[in-house]
């Protein structure tokens, strides 16, 4: 007994050291941790390093170019494109516009079809060879009409216009005429003024009935002179305008389209197998024009515009289509015809014609122009 009793002892002892050994010790004895140096007052914190991972670069697609015309400067419709106006520049072929131009001379001396912006790519469908191509943008009169001038409409009829001679493009002057009469500085009417007399009697001022004269003197006494008939205006001519162009002559179609457009054509008169044989009438000739449309510059488009209203007689003067000088001229009146042609005034004689000659032959239109219309 006493040697079972020793064997259990020494069991329970191995048993109590491998639990020391597996269990106690590790807990006593944990693993050591590298430790981090803690920063000094004047050391800053920082980061342990890490490195990143190497990550490759995405290859780089070259952009190509293309060469295109663009504009240098504004192009209104309808100018003609010079070389200066345009220049080649390189273009992403990725944002390459439909039609784009590459050659210049593709270009230049071509009309613009529609405005044309500076820095724009100049497309196909942007420029065309005449104006008879030209879009239906805007009207044929604003794409011909120069950048410096403006277009105004005057009125005419056979004598003034040249008896229809100004065709679109020609160059005309413009010669005005004026009728200048007297006029009363306060009242602004023409003289002589009505006269009327007065005189102070006890029961007030006595009127007297207006005459039209003057209060003058003479051998008979205190007299009023007044005139035997209405002031006569006296004329001036003088050329106003020069080389104005003609833009258009009538009245312009209602799409504003009339360059390079053909009349119509006048229909052909046949023979009607089941008619009685009456010859078809011919197709009536359209009115003449009654209104002319120039370009002149915007100074003498506000003169244009006062003579119209002053109800001014405008005259038009055909230009050669060789001339485009400008030469000043000097107003006409009686004493410049009298003058530079040597009419002296003809002397009063005690002899005279019969029948008395008190007027002479004037020169007959469809219609005489009355300078004292609407008095």
């Amino acid at each position: 007994m006493r040697g079972l009793r020793v064997f259990l002892i020494i069991a329970i002892l191995i048993v109590f050291a491998a639990v020391v050994v597996v269990v106690v010790l590790p807990a006593l004895n944990p693993p050591q941790v590298a430790q981090q140096p803690t920063p000094g007052p004047e050391e800053p914190f920082t980061l342990p390093e890490v490195q990143p991972e190497e990550t490759p670069l995405p290859t780089a697609t070259p952009i190509v170019f293309v060469d295109l015309v663009v504009a240098v400067q504004e192009i209104p419709r309808g100018m003609v494109i010079p070389a200066n106006a345009i220049a080649v520049r390189p273009w992403p072929q990725s944002a390459q516009p439909v039609g784009g131009i590459a050659l210049p001379e593709d270009v230049i001396g071509k009309r613009a079809r529609t405005d044309i912006f500076r820095e724009q790519p100049i497309l196909t469908n942007m420029v065309v060879d005449d104006l008879t191509s030209a879009a239906r943008v805007g009207s044929d009169a604003a794409a011909v009409l120069p950048e410096d001038l403006v277009a105004v409409s005057i009125p005419m009829d056979r004598l003034t216009s040249i008896a229809y001679a100004p065709q679109d493009g020609d160059r005309v002057d413009l010669i005005i005429s004026f009728l200048f009469v007297e006029l009363d500085e306060d009242f602004q009417t023409i003289l002589p003024n009505n006269v009327t007399l007065f005189r102070i009697t006890e029961e007030g001022i006595e009127l007297t009935q207006a005459i039209v004269g003057r209060p003058d003197s003479s051998s008979l006494g205190a007299i009023i002179v007044g005139p035997s008939e209405r002031q006569r205006p006296r004329l001036v001519s003088q050329r106003a305008i020069q080389d104005a162009l003609v833009v258009h002559v009538g009245n312009f179609p209602y799409d504003g389209r009339f360059i390079g457009v053909p009349p119509t054509p006048t229909p052909v008169p046949r023979d009607d197998e089941e008619g009685d044989g009456t010859p078809v009438p011919p197709t009536p000739l359209p009115p003449r024009p009654d209104i002319i449309t120039l370009g002149v510059s915007p100074q003498e488009a506000v003169v244009i515009t006062w003579l119209i209203e002053a109800r001014v007689p405008i005259n038009l003067a055909l230009r050669s289509a060789s001339s485009t000088t400008r030469v000043a001229t000097t107003e006409v009146s009686l004493d410049y015809i009298m003058g530079q042609y040597g009419i002296t005034l003809p002397g009063k004689r005690p002899y005279g014609i019969e029948p008395a000659i008190r007027s002479i032959r004037q020169l007959m239109t469809d219609g005489l122009i009355s300078l004292t219309q609407g008095e």
